[in-house]
């Protein structure tokens, strides 16, 4: 694979990682890579292989559409190459955060994320009470032609007490600290796509 925009941004993500615990990047894979992963979402879609998404985890696991309301489907390999070609994206990140942090990062997980208009996730955080080997919460957008009057925003919450919206354009990625920064999901006024995933520590 030629070299992706990703590994020329490897040394801006620690930096805004190790100074602020989180950062935001645009064009991030080539513009080819990113509408065939959103014509994957939306074609999985339309196959009906995304379901609603829960809370929780285990026997705790629920479907709250009070507190989420997209649709999701992980990630396998094999499955698509241009899926294939973003995890292994995702896999040399991976590699970069741990000869840069010591995280210990042992996989990543990730899944599509379809959220109908007017559809949200209330404020949380990524990491659950009973198992912390999520670490780095990583959002990739698929979304073409993104208006700001069509909300949808991601709204992280630092801990310096100010907000911080990201509108979810295609090409753009945020990475945060799973256990760190808690985050919520605007509703929008059109169809919103994204993969969302984690990397996780032994």
């Amino acid at each position: 694979m030629n070299e992706l925009p990703l590994q020329r941004l490897l040394p801006q993500i620690i930096d805004d990682l190790a100074t602020h615990g989180w950062s935001r990047q645009t064009h991030v894979l080539p513009q080819s890579l990113t509408g065939e992963l959103a014509s994957e979402c939306r074609q999985r879609a339309q196959n009906g292989a995304l379901s609603p998404a829960g809370v929780g985890r285990g026997q705790g696991l629920a479907v709250r559409e009070g507190v989420r309301g997209d649709s999701i489907q992980w990630l396998e390999p094999g499955q698509n190459t241009a899926c294939d070609q973003y995890l292994a994206a995702m896999n040399e990140l991976r590699r970069a955060l741990n000869q840069a942090f010591y995280l210990g990062l042992e996989d990543y997980e990730s899944h599509f994320a379809l959220y109908p208009p007017g559809a949200f996730y209330q404020k949380h955080l990524d990491r659950f009470r009973d198992d912390d080997r999520r670490t780095v919460s990583a959002v990739f957008y698929l979304n073409d032609t993104w208006q700001a009057d069509q909300g949808g925003a991601l709204r992280l919450y630092p801990n310096d007490g100010s907000e911080l919206d990201v509108l979810p354009e295609a090409g753009t990625l945020v990475l945060f600290m799973s256990a760190e920064l808690p985050h919520e999901v605007l509703p929008a006024s059109r169809e919103r796509l994204s993969l969302t995933g984690w990397f996780r520590r032994r």
